[in-house]
């Protein structure tokens, strides 16, 4: 059977008629796209809402980026809580209910994020509004990665689970492109003074109404839980952590090194180069729409790479290059185009190796009766942690003037995800149960 036609062969788990495996690709990637998008904005746009929202401390311009980041880091911590709802709803419902519940969420967040009104005009219920609005968005995100990973890889054919699990990124990322193209478009078109006064809102009134897009789009998938699995006893909130406490420990693992390399750099070097290297913000904003285009077209590469040799020789790579690179790498950022550009490239080179199979991976390690809710939790959880604090501890060790630690963090962190490959079996090759 050819690669077109394993691509379009029908499935039909629930029973129902058959689904085309490039529609179930589609309603998932065009989905979570959307509601990345959504996420991302904020991060890109930090620089110029930042005045707005968090007055200046006295005598120090880095406070309201500081307070903003903060807040960055306050919606990764709804992420767990999310996780193991949506995982949870996911397991329960289906993953297609899951799938329509985040979006919703997502849109409905950066409504409130394009609404939050400044400092100046309601004092502190300007920040409140803006926390509330990342919570929920944080809530909607967590519970789509259980959601969209599960029906990703459960949608796969034989020999498929890496190239599917690869998309999971591929749209992610062009979430995030679509993100930096905007900002990018919008620092363009508009001056640093309208940027900041208006023009960060209109990014996120379109995230709200390309949420209703990924909802329309989304109208169009199918179950992709057996028959069995929906006929089965309904899975308790916590069952995955209570039955399956290694698996979880292992998915937190997996997750600490990448989690922290994606962020840095796919989020966080842009204003890493502009606080640490003076490097213009109009142009880091290119840099980084560049260096994200580039990194969409390696993952499916790197995904069907993975079903060719596995999961394992990826992982291990990614995490052993960040270890001993990760520094030399962030030291070369100056404020030439050229050198931000390189670096940023290069990385993503090495983080392929765990962007383009994580998906494929976290599903292999959990039967599918838990498997959203138990990917979704510790996934979340870690993310939390390392990665949405990331933009937040790199400011703060400039500001406290150790700014030279940051990159040692990134490479100690995915040493010990290295340490956690050498141990993974390798399941390319294993049968997923669905």
């Amino acid at each position: 059977m050819s690669n077109a036609e394993k691509l379009t062969a029908d499935l039909a788990p629930d029973g129902g008629r058959p689904a085309s495996r490039l529609r179930q690709l589609a309603a998932a990637s065009i989905g979570n796209a959307v509601e990345w998008y959504d996420w991302y904005a904020y991060s890109f746009l930090a620089v110029y809402f930042a005045d707005q929202v968090f007055p200046k401390g006295a005598g120090n311009s880095l406070v309201p980026l500081l307070s903003t980041f903060a807040v960055f880091a306050v919606g990764f911590f709804m992420r767990p809580v999310g996780g193991l709802l949506m995982g949870a709803v996911a397991d329960r419902r289906g993953r297609r209910t899951a799938l329509t519940v985040t979006i919703l969420l997502m849109g409905g967040g950066s409504l409130l994020v394009a609404l939050t009104p400044t400092y100046a005009t309601t004092g502190l219920l300007a920040p409140v509004v803006l926390v509330l609005a990342r919570l929920v968005q944080g809530l909607s995100v967590g519970g789509e990665f259980a959601a969209s990973t599960t029906f990703l890889v459960e949608s796969a054919g034989p020999g498929r689970r890496g190239l599917f699990s690869s998309f999971q990124y591929v749209s992610t990322t062009l979430g995030q492109l679509l993100a930096s193209g905007t900002a990018a478009l919008l620092a363009g078109l508009l001056t640093e003074q309208q940027m900041a006064q208006w023009g960060w809102r209109v990014a996120f009134l379109g995230g709200a109404l390309l949420s209703l897009l990924g909802l329309w789009i989304r109208r169009g998938a199918q179950e992709t839980r057996s028959v069995e699995q929906q006929a089965a006893d309904r899975p308790g909130l916590f069952e995955a952590l209570r039955r399956h406490p290694r698996q979880s420990l292992l998915i937190c693992g997996i997750t600490a090194g990448g989690t922290i390399a994606y962020y840095t750099w796919t989020t966080y070097l842009p204003t890493y180069a502009q606080v640490n290297a003076g490097f213009d913000k109009g142009d880091s904003l290119i840099v980084g729409t560049l260096s994200l285009a580039f990194f969409a077209l390696l993952q499916p590469l790197g995904g069907l790479l993975s079903d060719r040799i596995g999961r394992k020789p990826l992982l291990l790579g990614f995490s052993l290059g960040f270890a001993v690179l990760a520094v030399p790498l962030l030291h070369l950022v100056t404020d030439a185009f050229v050198s931000l550009l390189l670096v940023q490239c290069a990385g993503m080179v090495l983080l392929t190796g765990y962007t383009a199979v994580a998906a494929a991976v976290n599903a292999e390690v959990f039967p599918a009766r838990v498997r959203a809710a138990g990917i979704g939790f510790p996934y979340s959880l870690t993310v939390a942690l390392f990665g949405g604090t990331a933009p937040y501890v790199g400011t703060w060790f400039k500001q406290a003037g150790h700014a030279g630690l940051f990159p040692w963090y990134v490479s100690a962190l995915c040493l010990v995800s290295f340490v956690v490959y050498l141990t993974l079996p390798e399941t390319s090759r294993d049968r997923l149960e669905r």
